[in-house]
């Protein structure tokens, strides 16, 4: 199957309807695994968001009018929508994003459709409570109730995912929403949007507005019929969004340098495993990325070895062919930072022992080798900041009192397992005072996140 998006022109669907920019201005989407450009979207503008936000405020009766199990049938109309055209989505999700079409796209295609399908069966259980009074003739009730207007902003490492596991429990919970997708993988955001759309919404109930997130995503956050801002991407973007939507109900989901802790008494071979898909899974761009590898003194030259051999196993190439397990990164702003990051440590004295820059013969520059250094300290830039590319840093350490001074002071630990392992329905988030986020991505956590909880007390003896 081809898909032939070359050169074709988007649009974004506010208030039911598919439309231009307001100035009428279009962006050159073009593809990090071919280096062609293959679709013009449209360059939204403040007006463009400001516009969408008000079609999402009026649509909140209709929305409101649409019981939950009705809400239910339309988050299972997406799922099927998407389920419909996997094979489509895949391959427009590798050109836009650069993943692997068989070893990684499909897997998302397939959970952006499961996250629409838990949200569907979560708010059939979305129970309230009747709470105890200290009036023996007061009944009290507490019951969800939807926020109003959700503005969510996602990124371009799992554009479908990162937008499902926000916009389906919005929707869940009544909400309405103005989605504004990272400008780098625009054209899968558009096709996502469609499938949204075949679910028959009242118009204004979800919205996509496309644009520099700067200026869409900025204005989306800050305005004042947004009632709460659903946000993933970097530490450094969320803070400047959790200060636009101060006031408003905000849910974080950031950056991390999370480590893998393996300790001399480990099974070497399934560490390697684990690593693999930490470091190199979607080229390293994930949150939850092994960003350090901490391997304890004992078996740490045997683990760097076999680490190595395992990491040159992997096929880095086109990645429309089903052999290739790396693809390429998805903007040079990841991968200049993979350039510094090496180059700094080199410099510290790490040891490059595998990779450590971009291959040639490609028809982008975005294609890295994966790549290993040994003797990382934690003053190098590669240990201290998120990286975001296919790197494993190995740092050594002595003992358990120096691997785990924190105590695990985080919102997810994975045990013999890949740092990268999560499910759709589980809760997913930073810790408190981490800068790695604020509240619950995940099946029901994020539906009752995203409502209200209203108290209600009848006197039930009126005298």
């Amino acid at each position: 199957m081809t898909i032939d998006v070359a050169r074709s022109v988007k649009k974004m669907f506010v208030d039911g309807n598919w439309v231009e920019s307001e100035s009428g201005q279009l962006f050159d989407a073009d593809s990090p695994a071919t280096g062609e450009i293959i679709a013009q979207v449209p360059k939204g503008t403040r007006v463009d968001a400001q516009r969408a936000v008000e079609a999402a405020h009026k649509a909140r009766g209709a929305m409101a009018k649409l019981k939950g199990f009705e809400r239910s049938k339309r988050l299972h109309r997406i799922a099927e929508a998407i389920e419909k055209r996997s094979d489509e989505l895949g391959r427009l999700l590798t050109l836009d994003q650069g993943k692997p079409l068989k070893a990684e796209a499909m897997g998302e295609v397939a959970e952006a459709a499961e996250y629409f399908r838990i949200a569907a069966e979560d708010l059939k259980r979305l129970e309230g409570r009747v709470l105890p009074s200290a009036s023996p003739t007061k009944l009290v009730l507490a019951r969800h109730y939807p926020r109003g207007v959700y503005g969510i902003i996602t990124p371009w490492n799992w554009p479908l995912t990162m937008a499902a596991e926000l916009i389906a429990p919005a929707l869940a919970a009544g909400n309405t929403v103005v989605w504004t997708p990272a400008s780098s993988t625009s054209v899968i955001s558009v096709a996502l949007m469609e499938c949204m759309a075949e679910a028959d919404f009242p118009p204004g109930v979800v919205n996509l507005v496309t644009g520099p997130g700067a200026e869409v995503g900025d204005e989306v956050a800050g305005h004042p019929l947004v009632d709460g801002v659903g946000f993933v991407g970097s530490t450094e973007t969320g803070a400047s969004v959790a200060k636009r939507a101060a006031g408003k109900h905000v849910m974080l989901e950031l950056g991390g340098n999370g480590p893998q802790v393996v300790f001399a008494d480990a099974d070497i071979g399934r560490a390697v495993e684990g690593a693999i898909v930490g470091c190199y899974l979607c080229a390293g761009q994930s949150c939850t990325a092994g960003e350090r590898i901490l391997v304890q003194e004992p078996i740490r030259d045997e683990f760097v070895a076999r680490l190595a051999d395992a990491a040159r196993a992997l096929r880095l190439g086109d990645p429309f062919d089903d052999a290739t397990t790396l693809g390429p990164l998805n903007n040079e702003g990841v991968a200049t930072k993979m350039d510094e990051h090496v180059a700094d440590a080199l410099k510290r004295g790490a040891k490059l022992v595998l990779g450590g820059e971009r291959a040639k013969g490609f028809p982008t520059r975005l294609y890295y080798h994966a790549t290993i250094l040994d003797g990382v300290e934690p003053d190098m830039r590669v240990s201290r900041e998120e990286t975001f590319g296919p790197i494993a840093p190995i740092i050594k350490f002595r003992d358990e009192k120096q691997a785990l001074a924190d105590g695990l002071d985080t919102g997810w630990v994975n045990i013999n397992e890949s740092t990268n392992y999560w499910e759709a329905h589980l809760p997913f988030g930073g810790r408190a005072g981490k800068k790695s986020g604020i509240g619950r991505v995940g099946g029901r956590f994020a539906l009752e996140q995203m409502t209200d909880l209203k108290t209600i007390v009848i006197e039930i003896s009126p005298e």
